[in-house]
């Protein structure tokens, strides 16, 4: 698989870190009730099809990047800096 890292351009998966859905990005508020964070520390889902996630380009750059990719086929459809994200 593939990754475009907004920065260094494509790179093999490999120099990436996979951290998981892009779940960080809608983190509850600090005032939030217990049940929201029990749901955001311990409830994933494992979807087949179209997903967000967060990479860390450990081997290159440094950058968070999220990929919006399929499970199904590991087809990589868009990345994006973390940064510039929207949950």
């Amino acid at each position: 698989m593939r990754i475009t890292c907004p920065h260094c351009g494509e790179r093999d998966h490999r120099e990436f870190y996979y951290k998981g859905h892009a779940l960080a990005l809608e983190r509850p508020a600090a005032d939030a009730g217990e049940a929201a964070w029990d749901d955001y520390v311990y409830l994933r889902e494992n979807p087949a099809g179209v997903t967000r996630d967060l990479w860390y380009h450990e081997g290159g750059c440094g950058a968070w990047v999220v990929v919006t990719r399929s499970t199904l086929t590991h087809e990589v459809l868009s990345t994006e800096p973390a940064s510039e994200a929207r949950a």
